[in-house]
């Protein structure tokens, strides 16, 4: 809806709520595939940030899911998690 239409809350809400429904139904690996940057063009590195900070905010508080799986539909997509991932471990 390029960009003003809450889009980034709502994609960080698919990723809690995703979560929500696995911990309901005792669920410990969840896989998400990079969500709406294909068709829908959302930004690969925003998109990326929002999905790794949902979920890291969503176990802090839960710790049923023992394992959170990012699958990257290209290159690219996987070159932006591994980066974000590694810059945030070393911290």
């Amino acid at each position: 809806n390029g960009g003003n239409s809450g889009e980034e809350r709502l994609l960080a809400n698919a990723y809690r709520n995703s979560l929500a429904i696995a911990v309901q139904n005792n669920i410990s690996s969840v896989a998400f595939p990079n969500i709406s940057t294909g068709i829908y063009h959302f930004p690969k590195q925003l998109a990326a940030e929002i999905a790794i900070t949902s979920v890291r905010e969503f176990l802090k508080s839960d710790d049923t899911i023992t394992q959170v799986v990012f699958v990257c539909f290209d290159d690219e997509n996987f070159e932006i998690y591994e980066g974000i991932l590694n810059l945030s471990d070393s911290k």
